[in-house]
């Protein structure tokens, strides 16, 4: 068969097309594919996948090194021999320059250490200083993250010591430990590493149409020296905190610690200070503050120090913001709460009652977001409260640590000791004016006899019929005690009321079964609170990118999330010229000095009217204004 003459015809290339095609059609075609170009870039930064391959790399080619921190015999041993101390009065005479320790579930002497005076905690602050403007001009994200790999990783293999030294020196159960020490550090480490310098980039605003050739950005600069003063129910965690965003963000960090648990600290200085020595950093960086009120006070007035972050009560608190004051130094607030754990009628009583002595009994009640009223709809009320008394009545309580007069293995305590004796006489207190205005007590209720041998333990409580015109229903318990406050015909508006009428506002839980979120999240919604969580507790702060904090005597300002990162920072802003080669900003002749009242005035209502008014003409007007008078 013949082919000739045939012709055969193959499309035209990419580059004849673009060739044959009109300037205007290129123009157009060129600006979709720039756009498409611009948005891909865009959503490449919104995505932060070129800082997360950049923390992979890092991770996968950069091992940190291990560290090794020397421990005590009573650290690095269950066992302890010593006898209980009849006196466990941590301040001696005899001794007014230290704090005695001592265990409170056995009464065992644990040692001494330094009460601080103003002149100490004056030289720990210059040391601090020093070490800050070291570590920040030397020092990338990427160092500071090593250093807090190499306390990770330490914490890591070493978990079993840090409990035992927590039980040791607060009498927590070591799961409690585990559970509130550890995990909630680890996790803070873990959200610090991944997020912390993504939190700190500096953040770009939008400028509008009269600065539209200016950039306009937020930076985060270390602030210096950041202050703590913590409290006594969770030593490890509460100390190491404050740390890991702290130095993170740059900053030194000099911490007071409680008195009450004292001793613990000077093993968790060594575990930091270790991981800034083995990188070639200064340790001097973090500072460790013991002793009595007149170190805490003189730790806030200091004028080295740039901001202090409180936790305690709310007494306490207004006298940190008292003492702050007198050199103008920002404060951050946690002060406790008094938080609500909701049942609704639609919840079944086996799922939620785990969850009920969790809140309630963690650490022996000793949580700033414990569970101080459970407030449970009248319907489902009765079989609750059996379930719970039924369960409360089977507690271990005891002595954490087996080897110093536990009755076995260290998972047979379910409740240790209250940290500090007086606790004991509030709580009892606090129960005996519910009992006089009507409450029940159905499990436990009154403190042990008073012995000079036994641990400063109080019993694990259930008390029933609780109202508001009761004491133990507006002040914080802070130990183990379970309050049920009964809503009438499962109302949530009377539900609401009862919620609200606490003078605090830390944290809220709704509990509502598996198909009533909706209502649930609408309820607390309209709770008085910084945090709220839909059936669940606790599990908001193993979310370290969240925010914590409350509102009313809770106090003020947050920890945690991004926006407690940028707070141990000052917010700098900054305005450059994009391009500044092509366009900067000038004074227009018209409104240099000597201004002219007619010719100035009428140049500045056209650059209003231009860029402000809504209306078209007015716009149009705007620019006649400025051809006039310009």
């Amino acid at each position: 068969m013949s082919t000739s003459g045939t012709c055969l015809n193959f499309p035209m290339s990419l580059e004849e097309v673009w060739r044959t095609t009109n300037t205007t059609t290129q123009f157009v075609i060129g600006g979709i594919v720039g756009l498409l170009l611009l948005l891909l870039i865009q959503q490449w930064k919104a995505s932060h996948i070129g800082y997360h391959l950049k923390l992979w790399w890092e991770f996968f080619t950069q091992s940190v090194p291990l560290i090794s921190v020397e421990m005590t015999e009573l650290e690095s041993q269950d066992a302890c021999a010593l006898p209980p101390c009849e006196n466990t009065n941590i301040f001696d005479q005899s001794k007014p320059g230290f704090v005695q320790c001592f265990d409170p579930s056995t009464r065992q002497y644990l040692g001494q250490v330094n009460a601080m005076t103003a002149a100490d905690v004056h030289d720990a602050c210059v040391k601090a200083k020093k070490a800050q403007q070291q570590w920040i001009a030397t020092t990338t994200f990427a160092d500071r993250r090593r250093v807090l790999r190499t306390i990770q990783t330490y914490v890591l293999q070493h978990m079993a010591d840090i409990c035992r030294v927590c039980a040791r020196d607060s009498g927590k159960p070591v799961i409690d430990s585990m559970l509130g020490e550890v995990m909630t550090t680890v996790e803070k480490i873990r959200c610090i590493v991944q997020w912390g310098e993504l939190w700190l980039q500096p953040s770009y605003r939008p400028t509008g149409p009269l600065m539209m050739h200016k950039t306009a950005m937020v930076e985060y600069v270390p602030l210096g020296i950041v202050a703590t003063i913590a409290p006594w129910n969770y030593p490890f965690h509460n100390y190491m905190n404050h740390v890991i965003s702290g130095i993170l963000a740059g900053n030194a960090v000099v911490g007071k610690v409680s008195e009450h648990t004292s001793w613990s600290s000077q093993y968790f200085t060594r575990i930091v200070r270790q991981a800034l020595l083995v990188h070639g950093h200064d340790p001097e960086l973090v500072q460790t503050i013991t002793g009595f009120a007149e170190a805490g006070a003189a730790l806030v007035q200091e004028p080295l120090v740039d901001k202090i972050i409180f936790t305690g009560s709310p007494e306490i608190g207004k006298k940190v913001m008292e003492g702050a004051s007198k050199t103008l130094k920002p404060v951050i607030l946690e002060l406790g709460g008094k938080d609500a754990m909701i049942i609704q009628e639609t919840c079944r009583v086996v799922d939620v009652v785990p969850w009920i002595l969790r809140g309630c009994f963690q650490n022996c009640g000793q949580n700033c977001v414990g569970i101080e009223r459970v407030i449970v709809y009248e319907s489902i009320a009765e079989s609750l409260t059996q379930a719970l008394v039924d369960r409360v009545q089977a507690f271990r309580q005891g002595i954490p640590l087996a080897h110093c007069g536990g009755s076995g293995p260290l998972a047979d305590v379910d409740c240790g000791s209250m940290v500090t004796e007086v606790q004991l006489d509030i709580i009892q207190t606090l129960i005996d004016d519910a009992v006089r205005k009507g409450a029940k007590v159905l499990v436990g209720g009154t403190k042990p006899t008073p012995s000079k041998t036994s641990g400063q333990f109080y019993p694990p409580t259930i008390l029933a019929k609780v109202t508001p015109d009761m004491d133990i229903f507006q002040k914080e318990v802070f130990g183990p005690v379970l309050t049920l406050i009964e809503v009438p015909n499962d109302s949530d508006g009377a539900c609401l009321e009862l919620v609200n009428k606490s003078p605090f506002g830390l944290g809220s839980y709704v509990f509502c079964g598996k198909t009533h979120q909706s209502r649930a999240l609408a309820l607390g919604r309209k709770i008085r609170s910084g945090m709220l969580c839909v059936n669940d507790f606790g599990s908001n702060y193993l979310v370290q990118s969240l925010p914590f904090g409350g509102v009313k005597d809770s106090g003020f300002g947050r920890f945690g999330g991004p926006e407690g990162l940028q707070a141990l920072c000052l917010e700098r802003s900054i305005l450059i010229d994009t391009f500044p080669l092509l366009a900067q900003t000038g004074i227009p002749k018209t409104l240099d000095y000597p201004i002219h009242p007619v010719r100035g005035m009428g140049f500045a209502q056209g650059i209003i009217h231009l860029f402000y008014n809504d209306n078209i003409f007015s716009k149009i007007n705007g620019i006649i204004d400025l051809i006039r008078y310009g």
